[in-house]
């Protein structure tokens, strides 16, 4: 840690000050088989990131859960850079929502980072009863302390997504119009990035929209990356200007108009040819870029290619028998632009119990995407 503190709670005092951490070494991922015709329960897997490991870009652990079919979603902290000034608080607990089991899984990540373990089970059924909520997308840490897990239903299927407050001991939903702020006037919005769409032949509709899947910042808040799952690309934009984003770099990694595949280009705005499809170490890479973390320091972008089992079974079928992948992008954080890595891959293709797919990707020490600094 860059900061000297003895008594400091968890993270960096500033984004600024995260930026000078510790490179990263493990990276935490949830991995599916809902969707695959695989029986197995959905798992934490943990990856080696460190160079001069011997288990470089390889699984060295996984962590079963204990339910089939939960299809694990976007994990978050039990506490964050928010509470650095707290020294009783510890960031020491990964809670994994499920998207269709409504579980919610805390994972302690403390005792051993390397190998994490099941330290709770807060199951659908308290879920539904004490909240009223279920199909649980996304955790975030609050300021406070406490835990919010957004949620995309009721207990009953319908589409009423809320947020949804706990400790690690209890459960309150929060729908209650709690106070009013005035802001001083209207609002407005502009849009100053725009993903066209292509014309297409041998695809599912005769044009091609651009679906931007995952989008983040880099913390000194000067690019912003985002990936478009369909057309296969990730972008990073240089946002000094935020009225006049400048598109900085740019990277092809699969997807859905590659040169040789199903689907032919008749119509584009922004390229002149079909990009070539994507071989990292021999094995063509199936699929579209979808999640991305980017080491604190700005260097590194981590990707993987699953985005939800029954959308990747319907738009990416290779991902079903093939499993998914993450890859690494080199960012050039001076002048802007990304480089594949070529000696990093892992292939969730072939594990042990048959083909995964690999969704969000989290830091024990936190990163672009779950701190706050409030």
């Amino acid at each position: 840690m860059a900061t000297k503190c003895g008594k400091c709670g968890p993270g960096y005092a500033t984004p600024l000050e995260a930026m000078k951490g510790p490179r990263e070494e493990i990276v935490y991922l949830p991995c599916i088989y809902r969707n695959t015709g695989i029986e197995a329960p959905d798992y934490l897997a943990t990856v080696d990131v460190d160079p001069k490991s011997p288990h470089y870009s390889q699984v060295i652990h996984r962590l079963p859960m204990p339910y089939l079919k939960d299809e694990l979603h976007h994990s978050g902290w039990n506490t964050c850079s928010s509470c650095f000034g707290d020294s009783t608080k510890a960031r020491t607990k990964l809670m994994l929502p499920s998207l269709i089991s409504s579980r919610l899984y805390v994972v302690d990540v403390g005792s051993d980072p390397r190998a994490p373990k099941l330290h709770k089970v807060i199951e659908p059924s308290e879920i539904h009863s004490k909240c009223n909520v279920g199909n649980l997308h996304t955790s975030h840490c609050l300021a406070s302390g406490e835990v919010m897990i957004s949620t995309l239903g009721d207990p009953q299927g319908n589409g009423k997504g809320t947020c949804w407050h706990c400790g690690l001991g209890q459960t309150s939903a929060d729908k209650r119009h709690r106070k009013h702020l005035a802001v001083g006037g209207t609002w407005s919005v502009e849009k100053v990035i725009q993903v066209p769409s292509k014309k297409v032949k041998g695809w599912l509709l005769p044009e091609m929209p651009g679906l931007i899947t995952d989008i983040l910042l880099s913390l000194d808040d000067r690019f912003l990356y985002f990936s478009n799952w369909l057309h296969g690309d990730i972008r990073q934009y240089d946002i000094s200007n935020p009225q006049k984003p400048r598109l900085a770099g740019q990277i092809f990694l699969g997807g859905s108009i590659v040169k040789g595949g199903p689907v032919e280009v008749l119509e584009d705005q922004e390229l002149k040819c079909q990009p070539e499809p994507l071989v990292v170490k021999g094995k063509r890479i199936p699929g579209g870029p979808q999640m991305i973390q980017l080491s604190l320091d700005g260097k590194r972008l981590y990707v993987t290619s699953s985005l939800y089992s029954a959308w990747d079974k319907q738009f990416y079928p290779d991902l079903i028998r093939e499993g998914s992948v993450m890859l690494q992008i080199d960012v050039d954080t001076v002048n802007g632009g990304l480089k594949l890595n070529p000696n990093f891959l892992v292939d969730f293709g072939k594990e042990p119990l048959g083909p995964a797919l690999a969704h969000e990707l989290r830091y024990p020490g936190g990163d672009c995407s779950s701190d706050i600094w409030i």
